[in-house]
């Protein structure tokens, strides 16, 4: 009876035990489906196939700068260039609206995709990076977008060893605004995670999680001070996102006036769309139809308590006075 009885105490505890550690694999499963999202995904392929490509660390200084003669050019209307300048952040700043108003510029080639070349990419080579851009004609640039290069630290040393020349456009938002979209965006591909506040936070309204990915990219000025080790920073070009919004021409007309181009993109050009709250692009004389970006821009934020969104303006704000007088611009964030 006495071993019947200890049997039957060792499995309620044991379903017990099962019951409790339910949730804590709950919130496991949660959060690795988020790291997942977040994880660096793969290179994109080629354009087509190039040469053998050494690292880039084998590669003399004449075939590392933009234009050398050492690599393959593609047959065909055109060559495939190194990128003159480069959209290198930052993430939910609104890069994506800045290169697809670029590219109705006749003399703008951009690259569509995010090449992710200097971040995770770099041991493909520089052959293979030149192997996805698309074909220019002379007098036109060629472009590309990835806006993670501005966070990652290895970017400015691999970027000044291709092209010490080479013009750096960055579109900024307001921090915090910005954190909350980039949880948005999660959120929509990761469904049960965590609020924005227990991971902005440490212990509720605690010190703020720099380690959240959300968090840290605004921290610009830090950023920001490690590339200006390898670039001066009349290399850069800030951009408001905000203004981006309000004022579409206004800001793609400093870009173009940045990247040397005559300012063909202007007020025609735009109108803006209420129900997606951002501007769109109109119909092209000839064309079809008016163009909008896709719909995972313009996506409602989630409900954020005010005392969260007043903390991290609280703790933002030094930082943000201290990106204001590096860049010599005030973009009335507080």
């Amino acid at each position: 009876m006495a071993g019947s009885s200890g049997l039957g105490g060792g499995a309620g505890q044991g379903a017990a035990l099962r019951a409790s550690r339910a949730p804590l694999l709950l919130v496991a499963l949660v959060l690795g489906a988020y790291c997942l999202r977040v994880l660096p995904g793969r290179c994109p392929p080629a354009a087509r196939a190039p040469a053998t490509a050494p690292a880039p660390s084998e590669l003399s200084s004449s075939v590392r700068r933009p234009g050398a003669s050492d690599l393959p050019v593609a047959s065909g209307p055109g060559r495939r260039r190194f990128p003159q300048a480069l959209i290198v952040g930052v993430k939910k700043g609104g890069t994506r609206a800045l290169l697809e108003f670029l590219r109705l510029h006749p003399d703008v080639r951009a690259l569509g995709s995010e090449p992710h070349f200097f971040d995770r990419c770099y041991q493909r080579g520089l052959a293979w990076y030149r192997s996805l851009m698309p074909r220019t004609l002379d007098g036109q640039i060629t472009m590309e977008k990835t806006p993670s290069y501005f966070v990652t630290r290895e970017a400015p040393r691999r970027i000044h060893a291709m092209s010490p020349d080479m013009k750096l456009i960055v579109v900024v938002r307001n921090p915090v605004t910005r954190a909350i979209s980039d949880y948005a965006q999660t959120l929509s591909k990761t469904p049960g995670l965590p609020s924005f506040r227990a991971l902005a936070f440490r212990h509720g309204l605690g010190p703020v999680d720099t380690a959240w990915s959300a968090v840290r990219i605004g921290l610009y000025a830090q950023h920001l001070d490690h590339w200006l080790q390898y670039f001066p920073l009349s290399h850069f070009l800030f951009v408001s996102g905000e203004r981006l919004v309000s004022d579409p021409a206004g800001e793609v007309g400093r870009v173009q006036d940045f990247l040397g181009l005559k300012r063909v993109v202007t007020d025609k050009h735009f109108y803006f769309n209420a129900t997606k709250g951002f501007p769109c692009l109109k119909k092209a004389q000839g064309g079809s139809r008016s163009r909008c970006l896709g719909k995972s821009k313009g996506r409602p934020h989630p409900r954020v308590p005010a005392a969260v969104v007043r903390r991290l303006q609280e703790f933002y704000r030094p930082f943000n006075r201290k990106f204001y007088q590096m860049t010599g611009q005030d973009f009335g964030w507080g």
